[in-house]
């Protein structure tokens, strides 16, 4: 009998009625019957009521003081999926490979429990989405099947290099399927590790698992597969919706693009910059974008990592003993959130002179959304350049994240991870500015 985060009461009596999650049950409470699913807890929730979800798909919440009598209507069964036939292919249509990290463009909800669960490969994912036959020859490779929030900088090599196999095999273009939560640091981590590309790679995630109605699964994977084909644009690229509606999405250079709201659909924004394109019927592209090529002469793909970089959001209160925390655990890039302009408290300058002396780099972003860093305009700035803090101008802290975490894998000694951070490599640090 599985009854998922029920305790006390609420347990002891689903128990006595020998019912499990995911059944059918009819409830006799002093007032009236109900039927529906009994649905599952979490963890926190407290030990006096049971949920059940009705015909309706809503979900009620019942006291278990209430209840006389819980029966089994019928009992559940585990959710199944049967893979739809796979579409005919047209060989002559480019080549893209999809590969697959998961996320939830590759989760589906378990309406037995309610839950969102990985459930589809990238081959699913490919079967489901029939309008892509029409675009390319698709292939696909499950890399990983993970939430986005497990994501490593040790992935990110793996991803890279089996990009970077797609690439010299021949491929039209690459689509990375990506949890939306990390997919923005994937993609500046892939901008950095594959240089001077042919052809378009494309992260990719969705906000709404591909079996609910409101999904934008199946129209962002069709719009990545899309422009990974005939898009005329090389380097590494996030496309996600652009508004509420269906008609357009957005695509965003991989290294100026931040996820900027929790759950709608357009929630990836490019900052300090405009998207470089659209996808609607058409492929709209901005001027000045490298384009794909025929040949992957002059490609090359660095794809170590390093683990030793942290994030660190500086705050009112803000303890200096963080810093050399990180520094004793071998810590050897600190990416600095600074306040404004790109400030610190004074209270840190200890910590920060002591971790750039024994060569770790510190490098300043700012915690603000819009605008850049400008360090020589106040007193503080002024101060943390003179111990050695680094400027980098507009650079998004996960790009600085990434860009830090991969010059640290190339072995290079911190003078010249300084001197590359601080150096415009992929577009990151913008010469011209979105006003927003």
């Amino acid at each position: 009998m599985v009854l998922e985060g029920y305790r006390g009461a609420s347990l002891k009596k689903l128990e006595k009625s020998g019912v499990s999650v995911g059944d059918l049950v009819k409830v006799m409470t002093d007032r009236e019957t109900v039927e529906g699913v009994l649905m599952p807890r979490y963890e926190f929730a407290d030990e006096e009521h049971i949920v059940i979800k009705l015909k309706t798909g809503y979900n009620i919440g019942i006291s278990i003081g209430r209840v006389k009598e819980i029966k089994t209507v019928s009992k559940g069964t585990e959710p199944s999926f049967n893979v739809p036939k796979r579409p005919k292919l047209v060989p002559s249509l480019p080549k893209v490979m999809i590969l697959g990290t998961g996320g939830t463009i590759a989760s589906r909800i378990d309406y037995r429990t309610g839950g969102v669960r990985p459930a589809l490969s990238s081959e699913e994912l490919y079967y489901l989405v029939p309008e892509l036959s029409s675009i390319a020859e698709v292939e696909t490779q499950a890399l990983f099947s993970i939430y986005s929030e497990n994501m490593t900088p040790s992935r990110w090599s793996e991803l890279a290099s089996r990009v970077a196999e797609a690439v010299k095999a021949g491929y039209d273009g690459v689509v990375i399927t990506h949890g939306t939560d990390t997919l923005h640091y994937t993609a500046s981590a892939l901008s950095f590790a594959l240089e001077n590309l042919p052809v378009p790679v494309v992260v990719v995630g969705s906000q709404r698992s591909s079996d609910r109605p409101s999904s934008d699964a199946a129209s962002n994977l069709i719009g990545a597969v899309k422009f990974a084909a005939r898009g005329n644009a090389s380097g590494v690229f996030v496309i996600m919706h652009g508004g509420l509606s269906d008609d357009e999405l957005d695509v965003h250079l991989g290294v100026r693009v931040r996820k900027d709201h929790s759950s709608r659909r357009d929630a990836f924004e490019s900052v300090n910059s405009d998207p470089v394109g659209r996808i609607g019927q058409e492929i709209t592209l901005r001027r000045g974008l490298p384009p794909r090529r025929a040949s992957p002469e002059g490609f090359s793909c660095s794809p170590s990592f390093s683990d030793g970089v942290s994030i660190v959001k500086l705050y009112p209160g803000f303890q200096p003993s963080l810093i050399g925390f990180l520094v004793r655990q071998g810590c050897r890039a600190i990416i600095l959130e600074g306040t404004g302009l790109g400030h610190a408290p004074t209270s840190v300058y200890d910590q920060l002179r002591s971790a750039i002396g024994a060569g770790v780099f510190v490098g300043m972003t700012s915690q603000t959304i819009w605008g850049s860093v400008r360090m020589t305009v106040y007193n503080t700035g002024r101060d943390l350049l003179r111990l050695g803090v680094v400027p980098l101008g507009d650079m998004l802290s996960e790009a600085a994240f990434a860009k830090a975490s991969w010059l640290l894998g190339q072995g290079l000694k911190p003078e010249k991870v300084a001197s590359m951070m601080a150096t415009d490599l992929r577009g990151e640090m913008a010469v011209r500015r979105k006003v927003k």
